[in-house]
């Protein structure tokens, strides 16, 4: 047997490591699931310093196309509404417009602090917005870090809603704006209809460490953006990253957010001399998440026993001040000759390389679908089908259903159907990267 998961709670979080310690002779990769988990974090950060605690900016499209059906802009309004409804007191605040341009809905220049007043106000403009103009998302965004550099919050959240493709710029010119921006603030991205692209939208919840998704029907925004700006003010704790320390000799393969979503986080890290490196994990609330470490270290002798890796959380310092350490826990490595407890596999990091492999398939399916590559369209889809069934996840498996015909799904025996509304492929697409939480032993 393996031993029982190392946990560490301090401030409100804790950290437990899920591993099989024990490698057979000559093996060198250790892997392990690190779940972390927020009970309820310490009170709102800035708020005894008498700065704002959090800042939220709202950006809507207001290109050509939003006003195609009418009801895509007068919901995105009314979602707008709802979302300035939800901040708090003294929330730093803004809407943006964005087409081929960027410009402050309210207040016109800076942040507006939320309050009676001013969200009656911001409301009032939202309700003249006019749609006219193109699409370029890196305006949109260059235009709200500024507004955001402009807070002395530590809290800082986007709400993105686009309905169509990136079409008025380059998609070099996103890629480097993503570059500048990572860390500055989380984004929330949300595709309205079916005219956008999924393939530009993720690219920038990733980056921003924030969720991407699609809504179907316009009439479903309110809801969407009040549970968006709703989360937003739970959180609590900002720029959080998570730190890992590798003894000499080792190489950190990959370092991936898996749980609930899954990011991958390993060409992100930036260097804590010595022989650490942060990988960051955006603000935190009540929440949980995993995290999937994968060490290459040293051969060793059997018998021998290694700390392969040393996982903390942080909170990074601000203004000059101390990091804080949330939690840690360790990463062991054990070598040994007994075949009974190296092969064994670890159930957490089995059920979320299972998820991983899951996501691929199923991106790399649609792919091929819109190529026209119907071989490796079926394979994969098919590939997928019979991981959602092994692991149990019906939802996916039944967004499966709406693209493929499935004859078994144990083996994966798939056949593409011939007509796929696109809202189905889109919908599938954009959930992909959703996972489905490990199950506890007897749960």
């Amino acid at each position: 047997m393996t031993n029982p998961p190392e946990s560490t709670r301090k401030d409100g979080f804790e950290l437990e490591v899920f591993q099989n310690e024990y490698l057979t002779v000559g093996a060198t990769e250790v892997d392990a699931i690190v779940t972390v988990v927020a009970h309820g974090t310490p009170g709102t950060p800035g708020s005894a310093r008498g700065v704002p605690d959090a800042a939220e900016v709202i950006i809507v499209d207001t290109s050509g196309s939003m006003g195609h059906p009418p009801t895509k802009l007068s919901a995105a309004k009314q979602a707008t509404a709802a979302a300035i409804d939800t901040l708090r007191d003294g929330v730093e605040f803004a809407v943006v417009a964005g087409s081929h341009l960027a410009r402050s809905v309210y207040p016109p220049y800076g942040l507006a602090a939320a309050g009676p007043q001013t969200r009656a106000a911001a409301k009032e403009e939202v309700r003249r917005l006019r749609h006219g103009g193109g699409t370029a998302i890196s305006q949109w965004l260059l235009h709200t870090d500024a507004l955001l550099a402009q807070s002395g919050a530590a809290l800082k959240h986007v709400i993105l809603l686009t309905d169509g493709r990136n079409e008025h710029e380059a998609p070099s010119q996103l890629e480097s704006v993503l570059r500048e921006l990572s860390g500055r603030f989380v984004a929330d991205c949300r595709g309205v209809g079916t005219d956008w692209a999924v393939s530009e939208l993720r690219p920038v919840a990733e980056a921003l460490l924030g969720t991407v998704d699609i809504v179907a029907e316009p009439a479903a925004l309110e809801a969407d953006f009040r549970a968006m700006a709703g989360a937003a003010m739970g959180k609590a704790v900002a720029d959080v990253v998570l730190r890992l320390w590798t003894p000499q000799g080792s190489v950190v393969k990959f370092v991936k957010q898996v749980e609930p979503n899954l990011v991958d986080l390993t060409e992100r890290r930036t260097e804590v001399p010595p022989r650490s490196g942060d990988y960051p994990t955006g603000s935190w609330g009540t929440e949980t998440r995993d995290y999937h470490v994968c060490v290459q270290v040293p051969a060793a002798a059997v018998g021998d026993r290694m700390l392969a890796g040393r996982v903390s959380l942080v909170a990074l310092a601000r203004g000059g001040g101390e990091d804080t350490v949330l939690g840690l826990a360790k990463i062991l490595a054990v070598w040994t000759e007994d075949t009974a407890l190296s092969t064994r596999i670890n159930r957490e990091v089995a059920h979320y390389t299972g998820q991983a492999d899951l996501a691929a398939a199923i991106q790399e399916g649609l792919e091929a679908r819109r190529a026209g590559d119907v071989e490796t369209a079926t394979a994969k889809l098919g590939r997928a089908v019979q991981l959602a069934t092994q692991a149990g996840n019906t939802d996916t498996a039944n967004m499966l259903g709406k693209v493929v015909d499935i004859e078994d799904p144990h083996t994966g025996t798939v056949h593409l159907k011939r007509n796929v509304a696109a809202v189905d492929e889109m919908t599938l697409d954009t959930r992909s990267s959703k996972t489905l939480r490990v199950r506890k032993e007897g749960s």
